[in-house]
């Protein structure tokens, strides 16, 4: 049955998008992709969002609670805060608060899909595969609605690109990289199908 759904999935993507048509099936441990999980006990970022014709700037916090859930917190430079969410680890999504402009059903599941993303949460083994061509490896990961994509060198050892994909073409692309113990000093996301894009470098405390 999982050759059968691999085979599906690779006929998919082969006859629905040049990007994905030379992928082969790869061997491997899928949990390797879990050494390039972020490493958030406590870290600021400076951050750039543009939103259409919108450009918002501030202060990103990314904080690992206690019981493992994370907390995300954007405020702009003068304090007030933006948004403010938490990943619990049973897989919970939360929202303290996030401001008026914003409190829209789109932006926030777009926000939620965004940090899942490269907090390397919301994954299921028992479900995911590798493929590869001759220069990448790709960890695969469905979803219910999308899939999402990581993809290394390989030989494994960096972790290239992030995407969420839909059955044709990635609609989401992230990098993270200059880790720093375990957490990355530049972290980018961007939207393919509308002008969406986040940036953020680490500031020192």
């Amino acid at each position: 049955m999982r050759y059968l759904l691999l085979g599906s999935c690779l006929f998919i993507l082969g006859s629905c998008s040049s990007v994905y048509k030379n992928l082969k099936p790869a061997t491997g441990d899928i949990n390797y992709i879990e050494k390039f999980k972020p490493n958030f006990t406590l870290a600021l970022y400076k951050a750039e969002i543009e939103v259409t014709s919108h450009h918002l700037s501030g202060l990103l916090f990314i904080k690992t609670l206690p019981d493992s859930s994370v907390r995300i917190v954007f405020a702009n430079e003068m304090g007030p805060k933006l948004f403010d969410f938490e990943f619990k680890p049973t897989g919970e999504f939360k929202v303290y608060y996030i401001v008026k402009q914003m409190d829209k059903g789109p932006v926030i599941k777009t926000l939620k899909k965004d940090f899942e993303l490269i907090l390397l949460r919301g994954r299921n083994a028992k479900t995911a595969y590798l493929l590869r061509d001759d220069k990448s490896l790709y960890y695969v990961f469905p979803k219910t609605k999308g899939t999402y994509c990581y993809i290394t060198d390989l030989a494994g050892t960096q972790l290239t690109t992030m995407q969420i994909s839909s059955p044709y073409k990635p609609v989401v692309q992230a990098i993270m990289k200059n880790y720093t113990n375990g957490i990355p000093d530049t972290i980018g996301i961007t939207h393919k199908n509308f002008n969406f894009t986040i940036a953020l470098k680490r500031l020192e405390r």
